[in-house]
């Protein structure tokens, strides 16, 4: 019989280091971009409690593939507790026997972070150095310890619906990596100055107007992950220079994108890439110093599997 290994979120967070995720995550998306591996929609269960069951397959690469398994409780935020929770369960190819299962919530904090520093290294300014954190959970932990790898950080904003979480992120941050972190009491003075923006909230509407984003900003869409929900308004969007994880993913999923596309502003066409063909240089990104870009990341099973094979293998040399 073959022995299934468990990593839990301890192991996840020994063996993934953020650094590694980075470079891991660039080439996983450029090779799913060059037609290396397969990603597949996810399903969503809806639970008789209004929550859901997400299931997220992919196909990694000639000797992995797996699934990850969620529930998804936003609620839960509000008690301290992770709104998303589950394993990754990773197969090996050969003979389809189950090799590891891997701990998915911090799986999800680290290579969401490390996906959102490979978009803001390609499409942010050189220079960008000021970054503003919109909802201060586990997403912000990893996205700031991401993005200060990928860019000279000089100062970083904290907002959050709860004004004693992000006094509390930003405490703990500061001390943490030395950077001034900083709460602020609204989104607008979070935003104010900030040249890479990162919303990480579970809002089903926009956080955030049009005209508080100045020329030159990098955006990170991270929290809307279902068609009816944006953190971002129309408007900005129509102005934008927009990229995806993946095309199908975006036109099936993203709140951000598909509610002006329905309201007219723009067509599919308006999804310039993805973040695999930027990496590769099929596609331009930033075309000058003024673009407003935006990531709209709606997270992938590839992604998720090329970090459980990441854990398991380290793990196992270990």
């Amino acid at each position: 019989m073959n022995t299934i290994r468990f990593f839990g979120a301890d192991d996840v967070f020994r063996l993934l280091d953020t650094g590694d995720c980075i470079r891991l995550t660039r080439e996983t998306l450029a090779g799913l971009a060059s037609g290396q591996g397969r990603q597949y929609l996810r399903g969503h269960v809806a639970l008789p409690n209004s929550n859901l069951l997400a299931f997220m397959p992919a196909w990694l690469d000639g000797q992995y593939f797996g699934a990850k398994i969620l529930s998804i409780y936003h609620d839960n935020q509000t008690a301290g507790l992770p709104s998303h929770q589950g394993g990754a369960l990773l197969f090996d190819s050969k003979s389809g026997a189950p090799v590891a299962l891997v701990d998915a919530f911090a799986l999800t904090q680290v290579r969401t972070g490390a996906v959102s520093a490979v978009a803001t290294d390609l499409l942010a300014r050189p220079d960008a150095s000021r970054l503003c954190l919109l909802g201060c959970g586990s997403q912000a932990i990893s996205h700031l310890q991401a993005i200060r790898l990928v860019r000279g950080l000089t100062r970083v904003t904290a907002w959050d619906i709860d004004p004693e979480r992000a006094k509390a992120f930003a405490a703990a941050w500061s001390a943490e990596t030395g950077l001034p972190v900083a709460a602020e009491p609204t989104a607008w003075a979070a935003i104010d100055g900030a040249d890479i923006v990162c919303t990480l909230t579970p809002s089903r509407v926009p956080i955030l107007e049009p005209d508080w984003i100045a020329p030159g900003t990098h955006i990170n869409a991270v929290g809307a992950c279902r068609p009816d929900d944006r953190e971002l308004p129309s408007m900005l969007m129509a102005r934008a220079r927009v990229f995806g994880d993946a095309r199908e993913s975006v036109l099936a999923e993203a709140g951000d994108f598909l509610i002006p596309m329905k309201e007219g502003l723009f067509g599919e066409e308006w999804l310039l890439g993805t973040i695999g063909e930027l990496a590769l240089g099929s596609v331009r990104g930033r075309v000058s110093a003024d673009d407003v870009t935006v990531f709209e990341a709606l997270g992938l099973a590839i992604e998720d599997i090329a970090a459980a094979k990441h854990v398991y293998e380290a793990g196992t040399r270990g």
